[in-house]
């Protein structure tokens, strides 16, 4: 599966599955991307706010795998909301990794954390981080540019006054929480629609139904979390750190039935992530406004 390919609306190549770096240190990331690209991985994602883009580069370039080989992703800062800010931002992203492009670069989000899903939309000021995008991507700096945790409304917003169309959004999605309205407007306009938090951070693990429908496959439910999020024709960008768990969830090669599938889109949504409830993307306000 590691070597399997989306296609973005530019025509660029993107692996169906990805590694999702968020909460893992500087200091132990290095390790864990070493290892991941050694199992076969070739899409590694991080952001400016994960503070581990510096480890991140080293990993890739100590690695010995052909640069064009991997697909890597970083975040422009939820707070970065003018032009000269995000645009900057880019640059520092790039020398922080020691590379010359950078595969995506996307919007973390359309509001700063601290604000996340409130009255103001920062319409006007994402268009300035957008052409900032824009900029880079016409020299070369970055390959693909998108959004993450932009709804309807907001990639709209950037339809409606873009030169280029975004090619992904990267949105929570997985069993039980899966925004079925905004992944078909974000299909439906050709933007690829990537999947972070698949195991819902952790609390699918303690689903009975999602466990029992596991069992019936024979696999993890971490393996059943990824593989759903394949069948929906998503990236998938599931979190690990040991080679164990960083091997099992590259290995989903199945297929799960339409009636299951069924079954597990329409399951109750998990409101409960345990201690990652304050991050605002797992929000009960963001799940409410988001079924």
């Amino acid at each position: 599966m590691l070597n399997e390919y989306y296609v973005l609306n530019n025509g660029l190549k993107i692996p169906k599955i990805g590694l999702g770096t968020w909460l893992i240190d500087n200091d132990k990331v290095y390790d864990v991307i070493k290892t991941a690209l050694d199992l076969g991985y070739r899409h590694i994602d991080t952001a400016q706010a994960y503070e581990n883009e510096e480890g991140v580069g080293r990993a890739i370039k100590d690695s010995g795998i052909k640069r064009e080989d991997i697909f890597i992703t970083s975040k422009i800062k939820a707070e970065h909301k003018t032009f000269d800010e995000a645009y900057d931002s880019i640059n520092k992203s790039l020398r922080t990794m020691g590379l010359e492009y950078l595969d995506l670069m996307i919007i973390h989000s359309p509001e700063p954390w601290a604000e996340f899903r409130g009255d103001k939309k920062y319409f006007i000021e994402n268009v300035e981080v957008w052409k900032a995008l824009e900029k880079a991507y016409r020299e070369g700096k970055v390959k693909a540019i998108g959004l993450s945790n932009f709804l309807i409304e907001d990639i709209d917003n950037i339809l409606k006054n873009a030169e280029i169309k975004p090619m992904v959004n990267q949105i929570l999605t997985h069993i039980s929480n899966t925004k079925s309205e905004l992944i078909d407007y974000s299909k439906k306009n050709d933007i690829l629609v990537e999947a972070y938090s698949p195991i819902a951070h952790g609390a699918a693990l303690n689903n009975e139904t999602i466990i029992q429908m596991a069992n019936k496959y024979h696999v993890s439910v971490a393996q059943l979390c990824i593989r759903y999020i394949l069948e929906l024709g998503l990236v998938v960008l599931p979190k690990a750190s040991s080679r164990a768990h960083l091997e099992q969830n590259a290995d989903v090669d199945f297929e799960i039935s339409k009636e299951d599938m069924d079954i597990l889109l329409h399951l109750d949504t998990i409101e409960d992530y345990g201690e990652h409830d304050f991050f605002p993307v797992f929000s009960a306000k963001d799940q409410k406004d988001n079924k």
